[in-house]
């Protein structure tokens, strides 16, 4: 695997089916290192497929070593127990990450499609084509799920580095924290 400035995890949550992605940055350049999809429908209860995530999302931690986590936080919806399993298995797959002391973070849907978009109400497919366009894809994964793994992990790097270009304070204070920048 090439040597990245960073790997973050990207995790879109979910019961049925949870997306993941994660991209690496070298040189301010996003690359796609893996994506994919948890397929949990056929597990026969609530339980197994909790233990599911927090198992593949061990593994994933452990194969790929990210340096940040960032998920999806479950959107009100009309149905509480659906939001309960929700946030069940957006918690356990946390778990997983803060057992390997991973700092993780958490954005709303329309946060992440606002970042990915410029559109808080976008489509899974208006934001599946601009992840395309950013990560220069020439194919995208098949589950839309996968796609929004991606975009979640994508969503935080524009974050940070929105948060890091401006926490400086001054001038002065740019200058001390960047020398190797300056001439």
């Amino acid at each position: 695997m090439e040597d990245f400035d960073k790997i973050i995890l990207g995790i879109d949550p979910g019961t049925n089916i949870l997306g993941y992605g994660l991209i690496g940055i070298q040189n301010k350049q996003l690359n796609l290192i893996s994506t994919g999809i948890l397929r949990m429908s056929k597990l026969e209860n609530h339980q197994l497929k909790l233990k599911k995530i927090f198992e593949s999302i061990t593994h994933i931690v452990e194969e790929y070593l990210p340096d940040e986590v960032a998920i999806e936080a479950p959107f009100f919806g009309k149905n509480v127990q659906s939001m309960l399993k929700l946030g069940r298995a957006q918690g356990v797959a946390m778990a997983a990450a803060l057992v390997k002391d991973l700092p993780i973070v958490e954005y709303s849907p329309r946060k992440v499609k606002q970042a990915i978009t410029g559109n808080g109400n976008s489509s899974k497919e208006q934001v599946a084509a601009m992840i395309q366009s950013i990560l220069k894809l020439n194919v995208l994964p098949k589950e839309l799920d996968a796609t929004d793994g991606i975009a979640v992990a994508v969503c935080h790097h524009f974050q940070y580095q929105y948060k890091e270009k401006a926490s400086y304070a001054s001038w002065k204070d740019f200058a001390t924290k960047n020398k190797k920048r300056i001439n």
